[in-house]
């Protein structure tokens, strides 16, 4: 009986600890957005969608940022797997720094990368690289740094193709599970026109009929729903 009783006992401790699991999992932490953020959302009107010269206006009144936000794109597209490149006119805003990968330093480069060490925001490889680049792809993939010939990063003549990246030529596509992009296209500093020019640029690149909806924001402001169907 004893036994028995010790075995009651040892039970019920467990289902007390098993029931504190199951009320933790069931408790959710709750965004709560500032009062300045809600007021940035009342001012957009969530039933329009707007054309892209009235919602860059728009955007300016409701940023939050107390530095120079950057100003993105996040499109819905018909499939996934979409890709590209594209040349922005005014660029993003932002200095690229573009890393060569030849011959001459390629043993250098695993040696460093293969330490976790990734200080460049693109990469352009010679395609006699390939297979020590390879060993370090771990790292390079997940950051969307690895050269492959559809971004056109894989070149005999990886030069020219790192000036064309400093002038404002950029990759862009979809998720790897959803069709969805995430493009910047510069900051909010730039004039109205640029920002347009920059926008128009990338929709054209990807192909108005493939998209299914935009929606342009700023670092940390709300996001404004943009009339796609007036592009096609």
């Amino acid at each position: 009986m004893a036994k028995l009783a010790e075995e009651v006992e040892q039970d019920q401790k467990e289902g007390i600890k098993t029931g504190k699991k199951e009320k933790n999992k069931r408790v959710k932490k709750v965004h709560i957005r500032s009062k300045k953020y809600k007021e940035a959302l009342m001012k957009v009107d969530h039933g329009k969608l707007y054309k892209i010269t009235d919602a860059i206006p728009l955007l300016r009144q409701i940023s939050l940022a107390k530095f120079d936000s950057t100003v993105e794109l996040h499109i819905n597209t018909i499939e996934k797997g979409l890709r590209g490149t594209v040349r922005l006119p005014h660029g993003t805003g932002k200095q690229i720094k573009v890393m060569i990968v030849d011959n001459a330093n390629i043993d250098k480069f695993v040696e460093t990368v293969g330490k976790g060490m990734i200080d460049f925001d693109a990469l352009v490889a010679h395609p006699q690289v390939l297979p020590k680049l390879a060993k370090v792809a771990k790292y390079l993939g997940p950051k969307g740094l690895m050269p492959n010939p559809k971004a056109g990063t894989i070149s005999t003549e990886p030069e020219k193709v790192a000036e064309k990246i400093k002038g404002g030529e950029i990759s862009w596509k979809t998720e790897a599970e959803f069709p969805i992009i995430h493009q910047v296209i510069g900051k909010l500093s730039f004039k109205d026109k640029q920002l347009e020019e920059n926008f128009y640029a990338i929709i054209n690149s990807i192909g108005a009929n493939k998209i299914k909806s935009i929606t342009l924001k700023s670092t940390m402001s709300p996001g404004i729903k943009i009339d796609h169907a007036s592009l096609k």
